[in-house]
């Protein structure tokens, strides 16, 4: 592994009497957790400190259970100190690289789509086939490569455009949801916001948080319609910050252009209304908008994506451009 092909993501937590003094931990995963939940964590930090670590997968074809065995799960649970319930964790993902040279998308029958007949909604009068394409990864030029014999161009390049699909922590109380899950500890959101150069902001539920991660995608459209991205592996680097006594009802992100909130559950439009709505109460309480004013101009500047549409609860992001906020309160 060189330190071109590596991802990282830095978690930093900042609070007042916490020593200035940082280390840098190099964590190696050993295995995977299959949910999200309260556990015994695998590694502690400490405010400021600096995890490098990688997303965890099996030894052998990745992805492919006959030779990997089922899905490994997750890497987790960080113990962040300080943290406690009412807190906000803060997530800042500084850098992001593939570090395997392929990248697999299944299409399974009877699973996850967003298009095909599944055992919750009739959509297609025809079963799609069992499919698994393996997308090359040039790192080098950062596209992902995939031979199509059956059409007519015959191969195509997109450009890459890596992301973490699961972002969390433990949820509240003594819930445990599997890792296919969204909602509002963060979860399986799939959002490809959730990139290099992007803060990400959960609500703390336990102390220390228990922070979870995983599920790269080198690439995903919009919706993950398939059920399945460019699924491959992540060296990663987490910095992590802690806004005290800040209590926020679903996870928020942060990039160089806007201000995102991101609602999880079903049916789609219920989506759309948390994460609306929870945008809205942003703009009051941290940038000084009246509310009926910030559901206006959400109303005409708004920008929605729609992260998934396969996974058991559904994702929205929606966005406010940072170009027209005043400075933060």
């Amino acid at each position: 592994m060189t330190r071109v092909t590596r991802w990282a993501a830095i978690l930093i937590l900042l609070a007042p009497g916490w020593p200035a003094a940082a280390q840098t931990v190099r964590f190696e995963p050993a295995a995977g957790t299959p949910t999200f939940a309260v556990r015994e964590p695998i590694l502690r930090v400490k405010p400021g400190d600096t995890v490098e670590t990688r997303t965890f997968s099996r030894p052998g074809d990745y992805y492919d259970p006959e030779v990997a065995g089922p899905w490994p799960g997750e890497v987790g649970p960080f113990h962040i100190e300080g943290a406690a319930p009412g807190d906000t964790l803060v997530v800042r993902i500084l850098k992001l690289t593939p570090n395997r040279d392929i990248a697999i998308s299944n299409v399974t029958p009877g699973g996850i789509s967003a298009v095909a007949a599944d055992s919750r909604t009739r959509m297609l009068n025809e079963d799609l086939p069992a499919r698994r394409f393996v997308w090359r990864l040039d790192r080098e030029r950062m596209v992902g490569i995939l031979d199509l014999p059956h059409s007519a161009s015959k191969r195509i390049e997109l450009p890459l455009a890596p992301m973490l699909g699961r972002v969390a922590v433990a949820p509240a109380g003594e819930e445990a949801w599997g890792g296919l899950w969204p909602g509002n500890f963060g979860g399986n959101m799939d959002a490809a916001d959730v990139r290099e150069g992007t803060t990400v902001y959960l609500p703390v539920f336990h102390e220390g948080a228990l922070f979870y991660f995983g599920d790269f995608h080198a690439l995903q459209g919009d919706g993950e319609i398939a059920g399945s991205g460019l699924e491959s592996t992540a060296d990663v680097t987490f910095q992590f910050d802690l806004q005290k006594g800040k209590r926020i009802r679903w996870p928020r992100f942060e990039d160089a252009t806007h201000i995102m909130v991101a609602g999880s559950v079903r049916p789609l439009g219920d989506a759309v209304r948390i994460a609306y709505v929870e945008l809205i109460e942003w703009l009051v309480a941290d940038y000084g908008f009246e509310k009926m004013e910030a559901y206006q101009v959400v109303s005409q500047a708004g920008v929605l994506r729609v992260a998934n549409m396969v996974d058991p609860n559904y994702t929205v992001v929606a966005k406010f451009p940072k170009r027209s906020l005043p400075p933060p309160r």
